[in-house]
């Protein structure tokens, strides 16, 4: 190996271990919801068979990463029959010094969201949070995740697709926090 390669693989294993020091303190929790624990029915949708009170759980994050200057947010069913996967909610466009999203706060007219907060398209075909309703069988993950962009604003149509939002987050992202919980039916 070269002496300018070693220290190119250096420098980039370097880069990498900051990046993952630096943004090792950011988390995503729910007082609504524990980690790898089972939704309940206000998180469930009501329709396509389901029954639920479709109310988007309180979120709250701490630990952002420096440089955050806004937020982004997806509730995201890896499980779903598509071949894609299912989106329940995406949010963006969160200002960067909101630490938290209240219970209800996912309605399609995005009222209880911070102002200047945007809401994309989700696979249920309208804006605002979609609850869990997976096929009958096997539990589902649905996991939440919270985006921190070096970034104030994504310049994202109102009408803008899951995809479309997820490329532009993805472009922008420094540091993501997560967790997962399940939900299945019986019947």
């Amino acid at each position: 190996m070269t002496s300018n390669l070693r220290t190119l693989v250096a420098s980039a294993a370097l880069l990498a271990a900051s990046f993952g020091a630096h943004a090792a303190g950011f988390a995503l929790s729910s007082p609504t919801i524990k980690p790898g624990s089972m939704l309940t029915d206000a998180q469930v949708f009501n329709g396509f068979g389901c029954s639920g009170k479709n109310v988007s759980p309180a979120l709250a994050w701490s630990g952002a990463p420096a440089g955050t200057k806004s937020y982004a947010l997806t509730v995201y069913d890896p499980d779903a029959p598509t071949g894609s996967g299912w989106w329940h909610w995406v949010v963006y466009n969160i200002p960067a010094g909101t630490t938290q999203l209240a219970e209800g706060a996912g309605t399609a007219d995005g009222k209880a969201l911070p102002a200047g907060t945007g809401q994309g398209r989700t696979d249920f075909g309208a804006p605002g949070f979609g609850g869990a309703c997976p096929p009958v069988g096997k539990a589902h993950r649905y996991v939440f995740t919270v985006f921190a962009l070096k970034t104030d604003k994504l310049d994202i149509p109102a009408d803008a697709s899951a995809a479309l939002v997820g490329f532009m987050v993805n472009g922008n992202k420094i540091g993501e926090a997560k967790f997962t919980a399940m939900y299945g039916r019986k019947k």
